[in-house]
């Protein structure tokens, strides 16, 4: 991603409110808050636990990287594999990742900085490596195109038991949510059609059982019951506030979420979800390509307070208004 919203009325509000929602301390254990090391991971801008590596989450650059996905583990921070998609063409601005209930990783290529005038988008699939370790893959790339036109957009999800793929578009008065076809078919178009309205969204993740949405911003996160393909009630998460929050994931076993942010040494934030959660159904595999290689109120669903951090939020909230003003100057 590229351009910022206009945060500044956002940013006070948080800070006026002085609350910090509690993230779990990274106890050295998998699924815990941790920091991405790799000095190559500056922009991560999409998040997704692996299902046959406990602890280990996959992201990606934002764009000017190239085809790679890497795997970074939870306990150490550093990565443990970096895949190289090949049988696709040049990305263009990669956005997000999901895992699909037939044990593929989905990557989506489908921002558009100049907020829809790319007439497409490419969806990449590809199996999850069973063993950890640098590889290139065969992907298939998967053309999108919106039933109402071209769209920015920076959330795409797979359902976990269904397998459909849905985006969230992103507009800062609000965007859509667009429904896949039933399967993605390679050498035509795949056209997704809106279903649903949502907030501003910059990341998104079904849970695991896929009953739940949530969907999150720069500022706030809020959970959705999801069936029959369709948003039903929702209310807010308490997200915590990162300095450019961009990604969003829940743990393998659904007991938490996992929110990110782009930036050289990234954290990663673990949330409770309250009631703790359900795992998704085991992956029944192949499908896709072959390796070569091996608004921001605080919602009553956070973790149990652990007190505030007036110091903090300040510092943050100076952070992203720092960001937002070198964004405009840039653009």
């Amino acid at each position: 991603m590229r351009p910022l919203l206009t945060a500044t009325a956002a940013a006070a509000l948080l800070f006026l409110t002085g609350t910090v929602p509690a993230v779990a301390d990274d106890g050295g254990t998998a699924d815990r808050t941790f920091t991405i090391e790799d000095p190559r991971i500056t922009e991560s801008s999409g998040l997704a636990a692996s299902r046959l590596h406990p602890g280990v989450y996959w992201t990606h650059n934002d764009s000017d990287d190239g085809p790679y996905v890497y795997a970074v583990d939870s306990r150490t921070g550093k990565t443990v594999a970096t895949i190289t998609m090949k049988g696709v063409g040049e990305p263009r601005d990669v956005e997000a990742i999901s895992l699909g209930p037939d044990g593929n990783l989905y990557v989506g290529d489908i921002g558009d900085n100049l907020d829809g005038t790319w007439d497409h988008v490419w969806i990449y699939r590809f199996p999850e490596p069973k063993t950890l370790a640098d590889a290139t893959v065969r992907a298939t790339q998967f053309d999108v195109t919106y039933a109402d036109g071209a769209r920015n957009a920076e959330a795409m999800m797979v359902h976990p038991t269904t397998g459909r793929v849905y985006i969230a578009s992103k507009r800062e008065g609000g965007g859509g949510l667009y429904e896949g076809p039933e399967k993605l078919t390679a050498g035509g178009a795949n056209v997704f059609r809106r279903v649903g309205e949502v907030p501003w969204v910059t990341d998104g993740a079904f849970s695991p059982d896929g009953k739940e949405l949530v969907l999150r911003s720069y500022f706030s996160a809020r959970r959705y019951a999801f069936e029959g393909g369709r948003l039903g009630e929702d209310h807010a998460v308490s997200a915590p506030l990162q300095g450019q929050s961009e990604s969003v994931t829940y743990t393998a076993d659904g007991s938490a979420m996992m929110f990110g942010s782009e930036g050289k040494n990234s954290e990663v934030a673990r949330v409770e979800v309250e009631g703790g959660g359900s795992k998704a159904p085991s992956p029944s595999g192949g499908g896709g390509g072959t390796t070569s290689g091996d608004d921001g109120d605080d919602g009553d669903d956070g973790v149990p307070s652990k007190g505030t951090a007036t110091g903090g939020a300040v510092a943050v909230v100076v952070v992203v208004l720092a960001l937002i003003a070198a964004k405009r100057r840039r653009g």
